[in-house]
């Protein structure tokens, strides 16, 4: 195998923990009552197109984008609109959402359910875009940013890649890992369809060497596509981030913020998002469902499940064993950038990629002592910042400082806080002040 690629700085090697990636996608029950919270993306959140006592089926749209960052919401149950009510999302907070009681499993008439393999697509990019925004894709790696908004790139950038994060370096999820070993052509149309409508010839799809079966499938499959070509990557976190992975798949460098990919002629997707490319396009099936990577140490059926969107995270957490006993703390996400849960009756969302029970032992804070000058934190950030200064003039809220020290440029990958020996909560303190100075560049901009 050719010298495998990685970025260039920074990065970490947390353990792997990679419980479920030999456990094949179990499908999970629908809930008896389905929660869709209204802000499930980036951007304005979603407005209510139902009504209380409204009859709905699988599919049927429930709330339509409440601007042009934003993403339609769908049904994945059928039944009768309970009521609109604020619920506990996983940011902790009350917010808006639609709430349905479930009667039967009924589907919109017009998705295609069957199996069979659908390659040729005779729309144009125009139309390709507009079956994406409708269907109310948006990326599954995290970030939820409405997928249509990436499709349309400003004007004056010259697309000539696409680069699809299948890396998920992020520690105990599995639920990528196993959508390449069970849907890979879907994956590789859903990518055909991505390029027709960016019009680019080249795509490169990054997986890490810790999955040598999925490299191997994808490399395979990927022979009958042109210009598709499986990039083998070193294993290092944050792999994943926008940034590290188009310097290791195609060696260009993003600059620093407000810069984007598409500045350097690049659009990334995640994997889950391009088969939900090929779901919506291919089989005209919106965005209400997807596979969760539910596990933990001491969890008795780690598993991976495909869940209707609304399922309450209780449901997940049953199916796989209960919660252990040691659990000390209830994530949604990975161990890195995962958000600790409230509560077990948040329900599952477009962003939820996994849930994990993280015994106490693992998650209670060490005491914290002063820093001790070993730069640790600096050689760990992938984006060549110096953390323990960001934490510093954050603590000292020294926000002007913080801001021409590029704060706006951390990723929240956690490299830092891991590696820390003083046990400091470098990404705690960085976080606040990136939410600070974001929210003065704004106040800023709304001035001029």
């Amino acid at each position: 195998m050719a010298m495998l690629k990685t970025f260039k700085i920074g990065g970490v090697h947390p353990a792997e923990n990679k419980l479920t990636k030999d456990k094949q996608t179990e499908v999970l029950l629908p809930p008896k009552q389905a929660v869709f919270p209204l802000s499930q993306h980036i951007g304005a959140p979603a407005v209510p197109c139902v009504q209380k006592g409204d009859q709905v089926k699988v599919g049927t749209m429930i709330a339509t984008a409440g601007g042009f960052v934003s993403a339609n919401i769908f049904s994945s149950v059928s039944g009768k609109v309970s009521k609109i009510d604020s619920v506990l999302d996983a940011s902790g907070y009350r917010k808006p959402a639609i709430i349905i009681d479930v009667e039967g499993d009924e589907w919109e008439e017009s998705i295609d359910r069957s199996e069979q393999l659908v390659k040729e697509c005779n729309l144009t990019p125009e139309e390709i875009i507009a079956k994406i925004k409708d269907a109310g894709l948006v990326g599954l790696g995290g970030a939820c940013f409405p997928v249509h908004v990436k499709m349309m790139p400003p004007k004056d950038a010259v697309i000539d890649y696409i680069v699809i994060n299948a890396v998920e370096c992020e520690p105990y999820l599995t639920s990528d890992h196993r959508l390449m070993l069970e849907h890979p052509e879907e994956i590789l149309v859903g990518l055909s369809i991505m390029m027709k409508a960016l019009n680019v010839k080249q795509a490169r799809v990054g997986i890490e060497i810790t999955k040598p079966d999925a490299i191997a499938v994808m490399t395979e499959k990927a022979k009958a596509y042109s210009g598709i070509e499986v990039v083998p990557l070193k294993t290092k976190y944050p792999q994943g981030g926008e940034k590290q992975l188009i310097d290791a798949c195609t060696g260009r460098q993003v600059p620093p913020p407000p810069a984007i990919p598409a500045n350097v002629g690049v659009v990334v997707q995640n994997v889950g998002t391009v088969y939900s490319i090929y779901e919506a396009v291919q089989k005209n099936k919106p965005l209400f469902e997807r596979i969760v990577t539910v596990t933990g140490k001491s969890v008795k059926n780690p598993c991976n499940l495909k869940v209707r969107m609304g399922t309450p995270i209780a449901q997940l957490v049953e199916y796989a064993g209960g919660l252990p006993e040691d659990t000390g703390k209830l994530i949604g996400g990975g161990p890195m950038m995962g958000k600790t849960l409230m509560s077990q009756d948040i329900p599952t969302v477009k962003g939820t990629s996994g849930i994990l029970m993280l015994p106490e032992t693992e998650s209670v804070r060490k005491e914290e002592r002063n820093c001790i000058r070993c730069a640790k934190c600096v050689g760990a950030c992938p984006m060549g910042l110096e953390p323990y200064l960001l934490a510093t003039l954050s603590e000292n809220s020294d926000w002007e400082k913080a801001e021409s020290d590029m704060i706006m440029s951390c990723i929240e990958c956690g490299c830092c806080q891991s590696t820390c020996p003083s046990n400091r909560p470098l990404l705690d303190w960085v976080r606040l002040g990136k939410t600070t100075v974001g929210g003065i560049i704004r106040a800023r901009n709304a001035k001029k």
